[in-house]
């Protein structure tokens, strides 16, 4: 992509000059603190007002930012512009050529900048300047930390940050609400989506993969706000989860002998529980000589197969047209000779062809779904196939989902803020007018916590023999003979 596309210019040689001089301007007057630049109410260099927002109520008149290296910034913005500006525009085609320029001409600058800069206050000036134009502005620093996990601004002056599980403000902030629509504007242009008054909310992500959502007004009504669910720059190995407590050995064991002997597997779990993570996982268990299709809202998925197809929803354009749903993309995936189908997240209409898949002969396809208990995950898919808009009645819904649906993962997020694996639970067919149901490993949850807090209960088998288990053997799946706590051959 050209220099001119990532910016949005859509003028003549002379304008494109003129918007990447408005935007390093821009850069340097509303630059990233990188967490720190202390908020106070000092003297400052500007009085920033909200405007715009909350239907004539304001939460807070002004807000006066103290930013010392404001004028450095500014100055070495103005220093690029005039030595890489007009080269930048007409030769760089990509991000790495970019990058690559400014970071050899930015420490030049700095070295002729006048004012007297401490060792610390150049790194922290040059660091700030690459966030700005590069990266995302003062929650570059916060994509970097491998301890954050989640980034959620809730308006233009108020960061937040998960770390551990827990959530706690952070001293940085954008400079205004004109900053922050830029960034966000940044973010979802990446991706070929955009975010208006006509279309305030959207679904996007980072180049990494971290899961981005923002609303901007009229929905939102302080300002704009965005949240980054961030992914581990290395994904997640069994191992990981393992070390983190979310799922025991035996449970590994079990979720790869269900995974190689086709079993179709429900991941359900509330928001922020690690399905997307738990279903990268276990994907991972998928063998290399099968053709496997991704379908997702927002692309997360990273399997290491070589044999993989991914596609995405692309959402309407501005004339409300040429929207591909998550609903259109299962159906075509079955025209495109897949072994398996692995959909990110089924929440609609959907679902009524992910299990008419599963029932279809496209054996050991993977979902997840949000939902509070394996049973409210049952309600769910329910109720989703109802949305379809074909008129069944609800026995045979029920009837598909019990001749589908083999096995369903339950993850939960646990008051220290671990994600665990709470119930394994599989589906044994119809009983009467109700999908039968019957938990293989449950959480123990009667040992009670450390002094930490931090729950001392494990996922423990429930005894009871998985009618599953027979497919397994027949298929030469080797499955330990004690998983569920006695001998499996002799039962």
């Amino acid at each position: 992509m050209s220099l001119q596309d990532r910016l949005g210019q859509k003028a003549s040689t002379s304008s494109g000059t003129r918007e990447l001089q408005e935007r390093l301007a821009a850069a340097a007057e509303h630059g990233s603190h990188g967490g720190s630049a202390p908020v106070s109410a000092m003297p400052v260099s500007s009085s920033v007002p909200i405007s715009g927002v909350g239907g004539g109520f304001n939460r807070r008149s002004t807000r006066k930012v103290y930013d010392p290296l404001a004028g450095v910034r500014r100055r070495a913005h103005e220093a690029l512009l005039e030595l890489l500006g007009p080269q930048l525009y007409d030769t760089v085609e990509n991000d790495e050529e970019l990058e690559r320029r400014v970071r050899q001409a930015l420490p030049e600058v700095l070295a002729k900048e006048e004012q007297a800069l401490s060792a610390a206050d150049r790194g922290n000036a040059y660091r700030q300047i690459l966030d700005e134009i590069l990266g995302h502005g003062p929650i570059e620093p916060m994509l970097r930390d491998p301890d954050i996990t989640e980034i959620m601004v809730n308006s233009w002056d108020r960061i937040y940050v998960e770390r551990d599980g827990q959530i706690s403000p952070v001293d940085a902030a954008f400079m205004d609400e004109q900053h922050l629509r830029r960034v966000i504007d940044k973010i979802v242009s990446r991706v070929g989506r955009r975010i208006d008054e006509s279309s305030p909310m959207v679904d996007a992500r980072l180049p990494d993969g971290s899961r981005v959502n923002a609303v901007v007004p009229p929905v939102a009504i302080d300002g704009a706000a965005l949240t980054v669910r961030k992914f581990s720059a290395d994904p997640f190995t069994i191992e990981d989860l393992l070390r983190f407590g979310t799922m025991t050995p035996e449970v590994a064991d079990l979720l790869h002998a269900c995974v190689q002997g086709r079993l179709d597997i429900v991941i359900s779990g509330g928001t922020g529980t690690g399905k997307t993570t738990l279903l990268n996982v276990i994907s991972s268990y998928l063998p290399e000589s099968e053709r496997i299709i991704t379908i997702e809202d927002s692309a997360e998925l990273r399997l290491d197969q070589e044999h993989v197809l991914r596609m995405e929803y692309r959402p309407p354009n501005m004339e409300g047209r040429g929207e591909v749903t998550i609903r259109d993309l299962v159906r075509n995936a079955l025209r495109m000779r897949p072994d398996r189908i692995v959909v990110g997240e089924v929440r609609d209409g959907a679902a009524l062809d992910m299990l008419q898949a599963m029932n279809t002969g496209h054996d050991g396809s993977l979902t997840t779904v949000h939902a509070n208990t394996p049973r409210d995950s049952v309600s769910r898919l329910e109720t989703m196939v109802l949305m379809a808009g074909m008129d069944l009645p609800i026995r045979a819904v029920r009837e598909q989902i019990a001749s589908a649906v083999d096995l369903i993962v339950q993850l939960s997020r646990m008051r220290d803020g671990s994600r665990r694996i709470t119930s394994i639970c599989e589906v044994v067919g119809m009983d009467g007018d109700n999908v039968k149901m019957q938990d293989i490993f449950a959480f123990d949850f009667r040992a009670g916590q450390d002094q930490y807090g931090r729950h001392q209960g494990v996922l423990r088998s429930t005894g009871i023999r998985p009618n599953f288990l027979d497919v397994l053997i027949d298929h030469n799946i080797p499955v330990p003979p004690d998983l569920f706590g006695r001998d499996l051959m002799g039962a």
